[in-house]
């Protein structure tokens, strides 16, 4: 396993706002396994990696260290992409919009 596996595991945990507790429970893993993979102390299996990374919206690549940006994937990228194949120009616009004003509050957020 990667050296960058815990840290970027806890990067794309605190990306999302998640507690290890609430990560746990959304791979269904013990929040003591997610403290151990965060520590280095053990590695996941295949399946729980995949877990992980479906929880946390990142691909695997990114929590092994291949890639470096944590991309939205998943559920609700699939989601967004596959309605957009149906939008207008100016309907994508649109949700462009919106999207980067929820960015902007969420960031805001963040910060205050």
């Amino acid at each position: 396993m990667s050296e960058k596996f815990p840290v970027r595991l806890l990067s794309a945990r605190q990306l999302r706002g998640f507690s290890q507790s609430e990560l746990a429970a959304k791979a269904g893993l013990q929040p003591s396994a997610v403290s151990h993979f965060e520590t280095g102390r053990r590695a996941p299996s295949f399946d729980n990696l995949k877990a992980l990374s479906n929880a946390l919206e990142v691909t695997t690549d990114y929590l092994l260290g291949r890639v470096d940006n944590p991309k939205l994937v998943g559920g609700v990228a699939d989601q967004l992409f596959r309605h957009a194949e149906n939008m207008s120009h100016n309907d994508l616009d649109t949700l462009t919009s919106f999207a980067e004003m929820l960015a902007t509050k969420a960031a805001d957020k963040k910060r205050g």
